[in-house]
């Protein structure tokens, strides 16, 4: 009988470290473009990724201009509408989507963009 008490005992508190270590990482996973299967992660890989790349980390031409790493700090644009705007109308080298794209297309990407690229770069 004691022996059955401490094998549930050991039971218990391996299942409690564990549950513990699961819940140790804080961080939050970084999210993938590439794997995710939402409409504006398809969106971003159909007219964004040709230039800011897959994941969205920007590079540098061979002409020296240089595509934004839209998950790094040190945005340009940072307010929903600054972004939107961008989006829709271009400029500064990036071509303007609002006859490519709906509203509700580019506030989707805007949203991407503010509420899953930058979440993990703050």
């Amino acid at each position: 009988m004691f022996l059955t008490y401490r094998l549930r005992l050991l039971v218990i508190v391996l299942f409690v470290a564990a549950s513990i270590a699961a819940c140790g990482d804080s961080k939050p996973a970084r999210y993938s473009i590439a794997e995710s299967k939402t409409y504006e992660a398809t969106l971003f890989r159909q007219n964004c990724a040709i230039c800011h790349g897959p994941e969205a980390e920007g590079k540098t031409l061979e002409d020296g201009r240089v595509i934004p790493n839209l998950r790094a700090a040190g945005f340009r644009y940072r307010t929903n509408e600054q972004i939107y705007k961008h989006i829709s109308d271009g400029g500064n080298g990036m071509v303007a989507f609002k006859n490519q794209l709906t509203s509700r297309e580019i506030n989707l990407l805007v949203d991407l963009v503010q509420n899953e690229l930058r979440k993990t770069s703050k």
